[in-house]
């Protein structure tokens, strides 16, 4: 896919969404990082309606280490994973409390160094709470890329890699956001809706001509 075609498609996605963010719901950046880590293999809904909860009873690294394991669970206990998630994430409050003084850290290499985060995980939280050029891989992202030929690779990180030089300057700092909603809305993995694309035109999706 040539420049002038990748420009186009941001382009037209900031036109239809000059403001896009996270369908996770939070008040801190500690909080943004917690909904982060239960969403790995669950979806925004299900991570919603357990923290809405949560966050009311636990908003901070304190208080959220002073439930404990179990408790915490229990406040999860719908999402995918759940057992392993809190245990993550209790070991994550601690590590915060006792590096951090109960903050986020902004650093990559710190990020990724709590139980429960890797790099999907810090991209978000650096891109959404700290507003850095980064893109976070999901498997919307990963399928979209790979499907429109937008930045085909075999791994997400080579996904990633390819964005961040496909990506033109000015759309990187929103583009993970545009891709996300895009592959959950429009661009779905079982039948893309290409009818109602806006960008289908410039799509080098090639079984799209048998779906619109």
């Amino acid at each position: 896919m040539n420049v002038a075609r990748r420009a186009e498609i941001f382009k037209r996605l900031r036109a239809a969404n000059p403001a896009p963010t996270t369908e996770l719901e939070y008040a801190t950046t500690f909080q943004l990082l917690i909904a982060v880590i239960l969403s790995a293999q669950a979806t925004d809904k299900s991570v919603n309606l357990a923290t809405r909860k949560l966050f009311a009873d636990a908003p901070t690294a304190q208080a959220m280490l002073a439930l404990g394991e179990d408790a915490l669970a229990d406040y999860i206990k719908r999402i995918g994973l759940y057992p392993t998630k809190a245990k993550n994430i209790i070991a994550t409050c601690r590590q915060l409390i006792d590096g951090y003084d109960g903050e986020v850290p902004r650093q990559r290499d710190a990020l990724e160094a709590l139980p429960g985060v890797g790099r999907k995980t810090a991209n978000v939280v650096l891109n959404t709470a700290f507003g850095e050029a980064t893109i976070a891989v999901d498997t919307h992202i990963f399928r979209i890329a790979n499907r429109t030929r937008l930045a085909p690779g075999k791994t997400p990180l080579a996904v990633e890699l390819k964005l961040l030089k496909a990506v033109p300057d000015e759309y990187k700092r929103d583009a993970h956001h545009w891709l996300i909603l895009h592959g959950r809305y429009v661009c779905k993995a079982r039948k893309p809706e290409c009818w109602r694309c806006d960008i289908a035109d410039l799509c080098e999706y090639k079984e799209k001509e048998w779906l619109t």
